[in-house]
């Protein structure tokens, strides 16, 4: 295999992962419409948003985030020494002592919102009394077992990317939406309003659990398809060093997503406190902006953490650097029109996404800050999608928790000072300059143990990106304003040409960079060229 098409074979399963995540994420526009309508944007979708903010924590913490990504390596370099069938026992290990924590964690927090919600009403505590806090608490025991089933997925998931099965795991991710997409269309045809809110929130509830359990059982039956399901053999429990391994591993990171999970909550905490369309507004841009992060950077990085892991048990870091490299440049050229557009229509955007049914313009208004500083980051948090893998797969976790850390403290600083004149908006921006620090320290890092990319190459790749990307939106803002007034009076071809409107902006901006020579377009034309003729 030439180093081409060696570079170029990351992108074919990523692009594999990002259709499938397309299509999650197109139905995850349709759930935002119907969230937004059903919902509204005040204090019970504050409560909502708020409830299920809690079992994600624990998802990205023990699912997907460092306890996943450091059981890559982990099992790498255990199925090579030991074999198959030894790593089969040891991951028995890790998914049983997993579960065991995972339902003391569940228990624990529900009968933590229960305890909580009694305790306020008795002794009358006022930010607990409030509607959108009282229902948060109501509906958290109920929530809380997806995080249990969620965080198996994770891990089990992790797994089959090790033995390069992306596509079938990624399909998994549609459960969450259609289940939620059937419970919001029951509610918004039988006319479900503000008032009775309350009793069909825990319908919602319901159907996220059995999401869950459907993904969980999927997963598991991929795992043992592949022939990778764990091997229960009690023997191994008593010698098994993986748990320690896979902790000392794991720490760091598990140490630096607690603290940005906690900081994710002392956001939305500071968000209730300002008023009740502030957690509404950070949430509903924040599904938009995950859009590019989901739909690229997080496949392109799962992709990069396996092969980096090969690489580094190789050490082969000069190939790792090369694909960093590749892979930022890509990031960059996909991310950047992608931030570029939501800034520039932020406004269409959130009115086809949002407006309508319970959800105002005064909603609407209260999330336009928002949308401008959260998209603004959207290069910012796809490339740490790709940075962070450079680290894990050789095994180095303090640095990642330094550079975090150091990001997620400054992040509340920045809410506090910002918050106040800038209200939900500083928020965002808060976490958009958080974040480029944390790439900053990154590079430095990378510097300091010589994988560092061509910095020279990466910027001049970004910054082409940034004006070709702006110029094209510039024009095209130009033109749609001349027609948008007309257009605006009916809701549905106002819809229609805002999707006209972002697929001309995707046409006119690879043909911009095409003419201005970008390499990232003959790469990705190499494989869809590779791809068409294959089926041929």
């Amino acid at each position: 295999m030439t180093e081409n098409e060696r570079k170029t074979s990351l992108l074919r399963p990523s692009l594999l992962v990002s259709g499938v995540t397309l299509l999650s994420r197109l139905l995850g526009i349709l759930r935002v419409r119907l969230e937004a309508s059903v919902l509204g944007g005040g204090e019970l979708a504050s409560a909502w948003f708020l409830a299920f903010a809690i079992p994600n924590l624990f998802r990205r913490l023990l699912g997907e985030g460092a306890l996943g990504t450091a059981l890559i390596p982990l099992i790498a370099g255990i199925e090579q020494e030991k074999g198959k069938e030894n790593m089969r026992r040891e991951l028995a290990v890790v998914f049983t002592a997993l579960s065991i924590l995972l339902a003391v964690i569940v228990v624990a927090v529900g009968a933590g919102s229960i305890g909580l919600r009694y305790f306020s009403r008795c002794y009358g505590i006022t930010f607990f009394c409030t509607p959108r806090m009282d229902m948060a608490l109501q509906l958290l025991p109920l929530l809380m077992p997806y995080a249990f089933f969620m965080c198996l997925v994770g891990v089990a998931t992790a797994v089959l990317n090790y033995v390069k099965v992306f596509v079938l795991p990624a399909c998994g991710a549609l459960l969450l939406n259609i289940f939620l997409i059937s419970g919001l269309t029951f509610g918004y045809l039988h006319g479900v309003g503000i008032d009775n809110l309350p009793s069909f929130l825990p319908v919602l509830s319901i159907l996220v659990l059995v999401s869950g359990l459907t993904q969980l059982i999927l997963t598991l039956l991929l795992l043992f398809f592949y022939g990778y399901f764990p091997k229960l053999d009690f023997d191994v429990f008593k010698k098994s060093d993986v748990l320690a391994k896979l902790w000392q591993l794991s720490l760091p990171g598990v140490i630096a997503a607690s603290v940005l999970q906690v900081s994710f909550l002392v956001d939305r905490m500071l968000a209730v406190k300002l008023n009740s369309q502030a957690v509404p507004a950070l949430t509903f841009v924040d599904r938009l902006v995950d859009l590019p992060i989901g739909l690229f950077a997080v496949s392109l990085g799962s992709v990069l953490m396996a092969s980096m892991a090969r690489a580094a048990a190789k050490n082969d870091f000069a190939q790792l650097k090369d694909e960093l490299e590749f892979s930022l440049r890509h990031v960059y050229f996909v991310c950047i029109p992608m931030a570029a557009a939501v800034i520039v229509f932020h406004v269409p955007l959130l009115r086809v996404l949002c407006l309508g049914g319970n959800y105002t313009e005064s909603d609407l208004e209260a999330a336009r800050s928002v949308a401008i500083f959260y998209s603004a980051g959207i290069p910012l948090f796809c490339s740490l999608k790709i940075l962070l893998p450079a680290f894990y797969a050789r095994k180095e976790m303090r640095k990642p928790l330094i550079a975090s850390v150091t990001a997620i403290c400054l992040n509340i600083v920045l809410n506090l000072i910002l918050m106040g004149p800038l209200k939900q908006g500083g928020i965002a921006l808060a976490t958009t300059i958080s974040s480029l620090v944390n790439n900053a320290i990154l590079f430095c890092f990378l510097r300091q143990d010589k994988v560092m990319p061509d910095m020279k190459v990466l910027l001049y790749s970004a910054l082409r990106g940034i004006v070709i990307a702006f110029s094209v939106m510039f024009i095209l803002s130009k033109i749609y304003a001349l027609f948008e007034e007309a257009l605006i009076a009916n809701r549905w071809i106002y819809a229609l040409s805002v999707i006209i409107l972002l697929m001309f902006a995707g046409v006119f901006y690879l043909a911009a960079a095409w003419i201005c020579r970008s390499p990232e377009c003959a790469e990705l034309f190499s494989v869809v060229k590779k791809r068409t003729n294959r089926k041929s």
